[in-house]
């Protein structure tokens, strides 16, 4: 058990303090474990860490059925996403899934990329034609302002085939209602989320709070938002004057939802493939600014590899001429899983089970924390604590890292509640990096500046990553 137990409230000091998963990080480093660790949360609660694969493939393998995303999360989840796949459970869980796979199928993704490769162009031609109204020198930018709208423009894309314009219009509503919901929480609400935990959450989630009201504001615009264009797609395919690749069209194809859970899907599409992918953006950036060295190789391979994107017309790229840039590729899997997105999730028992020959009673909370086992030395090796993508190089490394087992890398889970946009993700992450790194050299305004993780459920850098940027004609 970790050190600095209150009586109160058990280990919620450090939960509070650090950001999501960095406790859990901390304490598998320093705490001898037989596969879990046992910790107290709010008000004593008593939760259980997994760590080693064994573990983690009972959870989220073997044992799936015996776990569930906790009351509080789900609840949390449907405040946005309705209840779509990352809320259902059980056989709905399989039925939307079932009904939505083809819409995520390696071929249907891989139609994707040309669409991710010109919104990425649009968004490097947009902070370019930003440099022309400004006089500052250097030229600076806040990544997250850039990629927050550019994935919000691809999930309009690709998801649903309807470009939401926030590239150059980032004052559109959909933009300022879609920020209004997902804006970093303030402290109290962070604290109150905690209390959740112990509490009915359905009272947390409806006090009278700026930040509630603002959510469901937003949550309810976007939602209209996103039946108009179910509405107008649905017309498009019945008088066939559309056959979309985007994955809305591939599921009213499919049938087997209503309009109310066709717009729960959508709503899922934008709550996991939004903010996760403009987070992962960040950070690779992030990483590439403290490594100069690695961008510097990354940016050879990328303009000695991709055709030119400063012409009026850029030759469109396929798929394989992405996923065949071994360093683009070694440079993103790294940044996933050094700095992976979503650094906790919570699993609750629903009935009595046993975990590693640990007993877990019924109720009990299972934390899994990629942003630990992403780290564990013990499956990555002693040099798991540094950022480097060699270690994806090489043969027999490119899917492994060099990795033990196949549940030492975490970011998209695993099993049946594996994140099934997990290559959609890969794909967009490729694309926008290697169109950024081709075009900009960047470095961080202040390199010695403390990193502030935000609160939340996808942990992004709190300054956005500030970057200098200096544009590299010639590609």
């Amino acid at each position: 058990m970790p050190p600095g137990r209150s009586i109160w409230n058990g280990h919620f000091a450090a939960l509070i303090r650090e950001p999501q998963g960095y406790p859990a990080r901390r304490w598998m480093q320093e705490i001898p474990n037989n596969s879990v660790i046992r910790f107290y949360h709010i008000a004593n609660t008593e939760r259980v860490l997994a760590l080693s694969p064994r573990a983690l493939g009972e959870i989220l393998v073997s044992k799936a059925h015996d776990y569930e995303k906790t009351t509080h999360l789900k609840m949390s989840l449907q405040q946005v996403a309705g209840d779509g796949l990352l809320v259902a459970e059980g056989d709905v869980h399989k039925h939307q899934r079932r009904i939505l796979n083809p819409a995520f199928s390696y071929r249907h993704v891989k139609d994707l990329y040309p669409t991710f490769w010109n919104k990425g162009i649009e968004m490097v031609k947009a902070i370019e034609k930003s440099f022309e109204k400004s006089y500052e020198s250097p030229k600076i930018i806040e990544i997250s302002d850039w990629a927050s709208r550019t994935t919000l423009d691809l999930i309009g894309l690709a998801g649903m085939g309807h470009d939401f314009g926030s590239i150059y219009n980032p004052t559109n509503k959909v933009n300022v209602e879609y920020r209004k919901v997902f804006s970093e929480p303030s402290k109290l609400m962070v604290i109150l989320g905690f209390l959740g935990v112990i509490l009915n959450p359905w009272i947390v989630f409806n006090l009278p709070l700026p930040r509630n009201r603002k959510v469901k504001e937003g949550s309810n615009y976007i939602r209209s938002v996103c039946q108009e264009i179910i509405n107008e797609k649905r017309q498009k395919m019945t008088r066939k004057t559309e056959r979309g690749v985007d994955i809305l069209s591939v599921a009213i194809e499919n049938g087997g939802f209503n309009d109310k859970e066709l717009v729960d899907q959508v709503m899922t599409f934008i709550t996991a493939g939004h903010e996760t992918i403009a987070s992962a953006v960040q950070w690779t950036i992030y990483a590439l600014c403290k490594y100069p060295e690695i961008q510097s190789r990354l940016r050879k391979e990328i303009r000695s590899s991709l055709p030119s994107i400063s012409t009026d017309n850029p030759t469109a790229i396929s798929s394989s001429t992405i996923d065949n840039l071994p360093y683009l590729q070694a440079v993103c899997n790294e940044s996933l899983r050094f700095y992976p997105p979503i650094p906790l999730t919570v699993r609750v028992a629903i009935r009595d089970t046993m975990l590693h020959d640990a007993f877990i009673p019924k109720g009990t909370s299972v934390n899994i924390a990629p942003a630990a086992t992403n780290h564990d030395p013990q499956l990555w090796g002693p040099d798991a604590g540094i950022f480097n993508p060699e270690r994806w190089m090489g043969p027999g490394r490119a899917n492994t890292g060099g990795a033990t087992s196949n549940y030492s890398f975490l970011t998209f889970i695993h099993g049946p509640r594996s994140c099934i946009g997990s290559a959609f993700a890969r794909g967009e992450l490729a694309c926008l990096v290697a169109i950024i790194v081709g075009r900009f050299e960047m470095e961080l305004v202040d390199p010695h500046k403390e990193l502030l993780v935000k609160d939340g459920i996808s942990g992004a850098p709190r300054d956005g990553v500030v970057v200098k940027v200096k544009i590299l004609e010639g590609w």
